[in-house]
Protein backbone atom coordinates (compact mmCIF):
# COMPACT_ATOMS: atom_id res chain seq x y z
CA UNK A 1 0.00 0.00 0.00
CA UNK A 2 1.23 3.60 -0.43
CA UNK A 3 2.02 5.71 2.49
CA UNK A 4 -1.73 6.62 3.57
CA UNK A 5 -2.45 2.88 3.13
CA UNK A 6 -5.09 4.00 0.43
CA UNK A 7 -2.81 2.92 -2.58
CA UNK A 8 -2.22 -0.44 -4.19
CA UNK A 9 1.84 -1.31 -4.84
CA UNK A 10 2.87 -4.26 -5.98
CA UNK A 11 5.78 -6.20 -4.48
CA UNK A 12 8.45 -6.74 -7.29
CA UNK A 13 11.00 -8.52 -5.34
CA UNK A 14 11.57 -11.89 -6.81
CA UNK A 15 13.90 -14.53 -7.13
CA UNK A 16 15.99 -12.98 -10.03
CA UNK A 17 18.04 -16.10 -11.18
CA UNK A 18 18.20 -17.43 -14.24
CA UNK A 19 18.30 -20.22 -16.69
CA UNK A 20 20.51 -19.06 -19.74
CA UNK A 21 22.14 -21.25 -22.50
CA UNK A 22 25.79 -20.43 -20.52
CA UNK A 23 24.37 -21.38 -17.28
CA UNK A 24 26.17 -18.08 -15.84
CA UNK A 25 23.66 -18.08 -13.05
CA UNK A 26 24.11 -21.91 -12.42
CA UNK A 27 21.66 -23.22 -13.80
CA UNK A 28 21.92 -23.70 -17.96
CA UNK A 29 19.23 -24.66 -20.13
CA UNK A 30 18.47 -28.54 -20.28
CA UNK A 31 15.68 -30.30 -21.50
CA UNK A 32 13.94 -31.99 -19.16
CA UNK A 33 15.72 -30.60 -15.76
CA UNK A 34 13.38 -28.07 -15.12
CA UNK A 35 9.46 -27.55 -14.23
CA UNK A 36 7.10 -24.66 -14.84
CA UNK A 37 4.58 -24.07 -12.36
CA UNK A 38 1.93 -22.17 -13.10
CA UNK A 39 -2.09 -21.21 -12.58
CA UNK A 40 -4.27 -20.63 -15.94
CA UNK A 41 -5.98 -17.95 -13.67
CA UNK A 42 -3.40 -15.98 -13.28
CA UNK A 43 -2.19 -13.31 -16.19
CA UNK A 44 1.68 -13.00 -15.15
CA UNK A 45 1.44 -17.37 -15.64
CA UNK A 46 -0.55 -16.94 -18.18
CA UNK A 47 2.21 -15.45 -20.68
CA UNK A 48 4.86 -17.80 -20.03
CA UNK A 49 2.18 -20.88 -20.56
CA UNK A 50 1.29 -19.11 -24.03
CA UNK A 51 4.67 -18.68 -24.85
CA UNK A 52 6.09 -21.48 -23.95
CA UNK A 53 2.81 -22.83 -26.42
CA UNK A 54 4.28 -20.77 -29.67
CA UNK A 55 7.84 -22.08 -29.16
CA UNK A 56 7.02 -25.24 -28.70
CA UNK A 57 9.01 -26.21 -25.59
CA UNK A 58 6.62 -28.38 -24.55
CA UNK A 59 8.96 -31.46 -24.89
CA UNK A 60 11.69 -29.50 -22.76
CA UNK A 61 10.15 -28.05 -20.47
CA UNK A 62 7.03 -29.61 -18.28
CA UNK A 63 4.77 -27.51 -16.96
CA UNK A 64 2.93 -27.79 -13.36
CA UNK A 65 -0.71 -26.49 -13.36
CA UNK A 66 -1.99 -25.55 -10.01
CA UNK A 67 -5.19 -24.96 -8.61
CA UNK A 68 -7.17 -21.72 -9.43
CA UNK A 69 -7.66 -21.01 -5.60
CA UNK A 70 -4.91 -20.29 -2.86
CA UNK A 71 -4.49 -19.50 1.09
CA UNK A 72 -1.85 -17.29 2.64
CA UNK A 73 0.21 -19.87 2.51
CA UNK A 74 0.45 -20.59 -0.99
CA UNK A 75 -0.97 -22.19 -4.40
CA UNK A 76 -1.58 -25.96 -4.24
CA UNK A 77 -1.40 -28.81 -6.77
CA UNK A 78 -5.03 -29.72 -5.93
CA UNK A 79 -6.11 -30.64 -9.57
CA UNK A 80 -3.21 -33.54 -9.76
CA UNK A 81 -4.55 -37.23 -7.95
CA UNK A 82 -3.77 -37.01 -4.18
CA UNK A 83 -3.16 -32.94 -4.63
CA UNK A 84 0.39 -33.62 -5.32
CA UNK A 85 2.50 -32.11 -8.52
CA UNK A 86 3.54 -35.66 -10.42
CA UNK A 87 7.00 -34.82 -10.81
CA UNK A 88 8.16 -32.24 -8.04
CA UNK A 89 5.75 -34.48 -5.43
CA UNK A 90 4.83 -32.01 -3.21
CA UNK A 91 1.77 -30.46 -2.28
CA UNK A 92 2.15 -26.89 -2.15
CA UNK A 93 4.61 -24.71 -4.48
CA UNK A 94 5.54 -23.27 -1.09
CA UNK A 95 7.65 -26.21 -0.39
CA UNK A 96 9.94 -25.50 -3.62
CA UNK A 97 10.54 -21.99 -2.09
CA UNK A 98 11.58 -23.40 1.13
CA UNK A 99 13.58 -25.66 -0.37
CA UNK A 100 15.66 -23.02 -2.07
CA UNK A 101 15.29 -20.53 1.38
CA UNK A 102 14.36 -22.38 4.87
CA UNK A 103 13.73 -18.42 5.60
CA UNK A 104 11.88 -17.43 2.22
CA UNK A 105 9.94 -14.00 3.04
CA UNK A 106 8.50 -12.60 0.18
CA UNK A 107 5.67 -13.70 -2.39
CA UNK A 108 4.88 -17.22 -3.15
CA UNK A 109 3.70 -16.51 -6.95
CA UNK A 110 3.41 -18.23 -10.02
CA UNK A 111 4.65 -18.42 -12.57
CA UNK A 112 7.52 -20.29 -10.93
CA UNK A 113 10.39 -22.38 -12.60
CA UNK A 114 11.64 -24.89 -10.08
CA UNK A 115 14.90 -27.00 -10.37
CA UNK A 116 13.58 -30.77 -10.74
CA UNK A 117 16.44 -32.71 -9.18
CA UNK A 118 16.89 -30.07 -6.19
CA UNK A 119 13.60 -29.40 -5.77
CA UNK A 120 14.35 -26.12 -5.56
CA UNK A 121 12.91 -22.76 -7.19
CA UNK A 122 15.15 -21.37 -9.63
CA UNK A 123 13.48 -17.75 -10.64
CA UNK A 124 9.35 -16.85 -10.03
CA UNK A 125 10.34 -13.09 -11.74
CA UNK A 126 7.70 -13.37 -14.40
CA UNK A 127 8.64 -10.71 -16.50
CA UNK A 128 12.20 -12.04 -17.28
CA UNK A 129 10.81 -15.60 -17.72
CA UNK A 130 9.24 -15.37 -20.83
CA UNK A 131 12.08 -13.33 -22.46
CA UNK A 132 14.60 -16.23 -21.34
CA UNK A 133 12.40 -18.53 -23.02
CA UNK A 134 12.28 -16.24 -26.52
CA UNK A 135 16.29 -15.94 -26.15
CA UNK A 136 18.06 -18.36 -24.23
CA UNK A 137 16.09 -21.25 -24.77
CA UNK A 138 16.53 -20.21 -28.72
CA UNK A 139 18.40 -24.00 -29.53
CA UNK A 140 15.44 -25.84 -28.66
CA UNK A 141 12.29 -23.95 -30.02
CA UNK A 142 10.18 -25.81 -32.80
CA UNK A 143 10.73 -25.42 -36.21
CA UNK A 144 8.85 -22.42 -37.58
CA UNK A 145 8.85 -20.93 -33.99
CA UNK A 146 8.06 -17.30 -34.28
CA UNK A 147 10.37 -15.12 -32.94
CA UNK A 148 8.20 -13.13 -30.51
CA UNK A 149 11.04 -10.40 -29.31
CA UNK A 150 13.21 -9.44 -32.70
CA UNK A 151 16.22 -7.89 -32.06
CA UNK A 152 15.68 -4.58 -34.11
CA UNK A 153 12.28 -4.06 -32.40
CA UNK A 154 13.54 -4.83 -28.65
CA UNK A 155 13.33 -1.16 -27.67
CA UNK A 156 10.20 -0.33 -29.16
CA UNK A 157 8.35 -3.36 -27.44
CA UNK A 158 10.34 -3.04 -24.10
CA UNK A 159 8.83 0.75 -24.42
CA UNK A 160 4.98 -0.25 -24.82
CA UNK A 161 5.67 -3.37 -22.08
CA UNK A 162 6.48 -0.63 -19.99
CA UNK A 163 3.80 1.63 -20.46
CA UNK A 164 1.00 -1.38 -20.58
CA UNK A 165 2.49 -2.89 -17.56
CA UNK A 166 2.12 0.87 -15.23
CA UNK A 167 -1.63 1.60 -16.89
CA UNK A 168 -3.28 -1.74 -17.86
CA UNK A 169 -1.71 -4.57 -16.43
CA UNK A 170 -1.07 -3.55 -13.26
CA UNK A 171 -3.75 -0.94 -13.02
CA UNK A 172 -6.49 -3.34 -12.88
CA UNK A 173 -5.37 -4.28 -9.53
CA UNK A 174 -4.57 -0.71 -8.48
CA UNK A 175 -8.23 -0.06 -9.02
CA UNK A 176 -9.21 -3.49 -7.46
CA UNK A 177 -7.46 -3.24 -4.03
CA UNK A 178 -7.64 0.28 -3.72
CA UNK A 179 -8.53 1.77 -0.14
CA UNK A 180 -9.74 4.95 -1.02
CA UNK A 181 -11.93 6.94 -3.77
CA UNK A 182 -8.72 8.97 -4.74
CA UNK A 183 -6.42 6.33 -5.14
CA UNK A 184 -9.48 4.21 -7.18
CA UNK A 185 -9.82 7.16 -9.44
CA UNK A 186 -6.61 7.93 -10.04
CA UNK A 187 -6.20 4.16 -11.03
CA UNK A 188 -8.87 4.26 -13.10
CA UNK A 189 -8.39 6.90 -15.26
CA UNK A 190 -4.63 5.63 -15.79
CA UNK A 191 -6.00 2.93 -17.23
CA UNK A 192 -9.07 3.79 -19.62
CA UNK A 193 -6.97 7.02 -20.79
CA UNK A 194 -4.12 4.13 -21.88
CA UNK A 195 -6.62 1.95 -23.08
CA UNK A 196 -7.76 4.53 -25.21
CA UNK A 197 -4.64 5.03 -27.06
CA UNK A 198 -4.19 1.81 -27.63
CA UNK A 199 -7.20 1.88 -29.10
CA UNK A 200 -6.11 4.30 -31.60
CA UNK A 201 -2.71 2.44 -32.36
CA UNK A 202 -4.13 -0.97 -33.13
CA UNK A 203 -6.72 0.82 -35.46
CA UNK A 204 -4.48 1.12 -38.21
CA UNK A 205 -2.43 -1.86 -37.67
CA UNK A 206 -2.60 -5.57 -36.82
CA UNK A 207 -0.14 -5.69 -33.90
CA UNK A 208 1.71 -3.70 -31.37
CA UNK A 209 4.73 -3.95 -32.81
CA UNK A 210 6.11 -4.84 -36.86
CA UNK A 211 3.55 -7.17 -38.44
CA UNK A 212 3.91 -10.30 -36.26
CA UNK A 213 3.02 -11.23 -32.77
CA UNK A 214 5.31 -10.10 -30.24
CA UNK A 215 6.03 -10.57 -26.33
CA UNK A 216 3.97 -6.89 -26.29
CA UNK A 217 1.31 -8.37 -27.60
CA UNK A 218 1.31 -11.54 -25.03
CA UNK A 219 1.41 -9.16 -22.39
CA UNK A 220 -1.59 -7.28 -23.17
CA UNK A 221 -3.77 -9.97 -24.29
CA UNK A 222 -3.25 -11.73 -20.63
CA UNK A 223 -4.94 -8.72 -19.11
CA UNK A 224 -7.57 -7.57 -22.06
CA UNK A 225 -8.93 -11.98 -22.24
CA UNK A 226 -9.65 -11.18 -18.31
CA UNK A 227 -11.47 -7.93 -18.83
CA UNK A 228 -14.84 -8.49 -18.98
CA UNK A 229 -15.22 -11.84 -17.35
CA UNK A 230 -12.57 -10.13 -13.98
CA UNK A 231 -11.96 -6.68 -14.17
CA UNK A 232 -15.03 -4.99 -15.50
CA UNK A 233 -16.81 -6.00 -12.68
CA UNK A 234 -14.66 -7.27 -9.22
CA UNK A 235 -12.33 -4.46 -9.68
CA UNK A 236 -14.85 -1.68 -10.63
CA UNK A 237 -12.81 -0.98 -14.15
CA UNK A 238 -16.24 -0.11 -15.33
CA UNK A 239 -16.33 2.56 -17.90
CA UNK A 240 -16.82 0.28 -20.61
CA UNK A 241 -16.39 -3.43 -21.07
CA UNK A 242 -13.91 -4.64 -23.64
CA UNK A 243 -16.62 -5.93 -25.63
CA UNK A 244 -17.62 -2.22 -25.90
CA UNK A 245 -14.55 -0.93 -26.99
CA UNK A 246 -14.48 -1.75 -30.92
CA UNK A 247 -10.64 -1.86 -31.62
CA UNK A 248 -9.44 -3.73 -29.05
CA UNK A 249 -12.38 -6.26 -28.99
CA UNK A 250 -11.45 -7.36 -32.66
CA UNK A 251 -8.14 -7.52 -31.42
CA UNK A 252 -8.25 -9.58 -28.68
CA UNK A 253 -10.76 -11.69 -30.66
CA UNK A 254 -8.38 -12.07 -33.36
CA UNK A 255 -5.41 -13.50 -31.08
CA UNK A 256 -7.91 -15.59 -28.82
CA UNK A 257 -8.25 -17.21 -32.48
CA UNK A 258 -4.59 -17.73 -32.96
CA UNK A 259 -3.44 -20.71 -31.60
CA UNK A 260 -1.41 -20.43 -28.68
CA UNK A 261 -3.41 -18.02 -27.14
CA UNK A 262 -7.50 -18.82 -26.59
CA UNK A 263 -6.24 -22.45 -26.33
CA UNK A 264 -4.74 -21.80 -22.83
CA UNK A 265 -7.54 -19.35 -21.43
CA UNK A 266 -9.51 -21.52 -18.69
CA UNK A 267 -12.25 -18.90 -17.60
CA UNK A 268 -14.10 -20.78 -15.28
CA UNK A 269 -10.72 -20.98 -13.81
CA UNK A 270 -9.89 -17.27 -14.15
CA UNK A 271 -13.44 -16.52 -12.41
CA UNK A 272 -12.83 -18.71 -9.26
CA UNK A 273 -9.10 -17.44 -8.31
CA UNK A 274 -10.34 -14.05 -8.26
CA UNK A 275 -13.85 -14.16 -7.07
CA UNK A 276 -12.86 -16.80 -4.33
CA UNK A 277 -9.58 -15.85 -3.46
CA UNK A 278 -10.21 -11.81 -3.07
CA UNK A 279 -12.44 -12.75 -0.21
CA UNK A 280 -11.56 -8.40 0.98
CA UNK A 281 -13.18 -6.96 -2.64
CA UNK A 282 -16.08 -10.39 -2.75
CA UNK A 283 -16.85 -10.96 0.27
CA UNK A 284 -19.27 -13.94 0.05
CA UNK A 285 -16.84 -15.95 -2.55
CA UNK A 286 -20.07 -15.77 -4.96
CA UNK A 287 -18.94 -16.89 -8.55
CA UNK A 288 -20.13 -14.77 -11.21
CA UNK A 289 -22.21 -17.22 -14.26
CA UNK A 290 -21.49 -14.31 -16.85
CA UNK A 291 -20.27 -12.80 -19.09
CA UNK A 292 -20.97 -15.15 -22.49
CA UNK A 293 -17.89 -16.20 -23.61
CA UNK A 294 -19.06 -17.68 -27.59
CA UNK A 295 -18.56 -13.88 -28.43
CA UNK A 296 -15.01 -15.24 -28.61
CA UNK A 297 -15.39 -16.86 -31.40
CA UNK A 298 -17.00 -14.18 -33.30
CA UNK A 299 -15.59 -13.39 -36.92
CA UNK A 300 -12.59 -10.26 -35.80
CA UNK A 301 -12.14 -9.19 -39.29
CA UNK A 302 -8.71 -7.57 -38.75
CA UNK A 303 -6.73 -9.82 -41.28
CA UNK A 304 -7.43 -6.42 -43.70
CA UNK A 305 -4.63 -4.82 -41.89
CA UNK A 306 -2.32 -7.80 -43.01
CA UNK A 307 0.71 -8.58 -40.44
CA UNK A 308 1.67 -12.46 -40.12
CA UNK A 309 0.75 -13.64 -37.05
CA UNK A 310 3.65 -15.75 -37.21
CA UNK A 311 6.48 -14.23 -39.53
CA UNK A 312 8.13 -16.33 -41.72
CA UNK A 313 7.05 -19.45 -39.06
CA UNK A 314 4.27 -21.68 -38.54
CA UNK A 315 1.40 -21.87 -35.93
CA UNK A 316 2.05 -24.42 -33.05
CA UNK A 317 0.63 -27.61 -33.22
CA UNK A 318 -2.07 -29.65 -31.17
CA UNK A 319 -2.17 -28.98 -27.84
CA UNK A 320 0.39 -31.33 -25.86
CA UNK A 321 -1.89 -34.46 -24.09
CA UNK A 322 -3.48 -33.31 -20.83
CA UNK A 323 -2.99 -29.71 -21.18
CA UNK A 324 -6.51 -28.85 -22.77
CA UNK A 325 -8.50 -26.70 -21.26
CA UNK A 326 -12.76 -25.79 -20.41
CA UNK A 327 -14.08 -25.23 -23.97
CA UNK A 328 -15.46 -21.99 -23.64
CA UNK A 329 -19.28 -21.41 -24.89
Amino acid sequence: MSADGSEYVRDQRYLTTRITADGRDGYPVEPGRYRLVVSRACPWANRSVIVRRLLGLEPVLSMGVCGPTHDERSWTFDLDPGGRDPVLKIERLQEAFFARDPDYPLGITVPAIVDIPTGKVVTNDFAQITLDLSTEWRRHHRPGAPDLYPERHRDEIDAINADVYRDVNNAVYEAGFAKGQDAYERAYHKLFRRLDILEERLATRRYLVGDTITEADIRLFTTLVRFDAVYHGHFKCNRSKLAEMPVLWAYARDLFQTPGFGDTIDFPQIKEHYYVVHRDVNPTGVVPLGPDTSGWLTPHNREHLGGRPFGDGTPPGPVAHGEAVTPIG
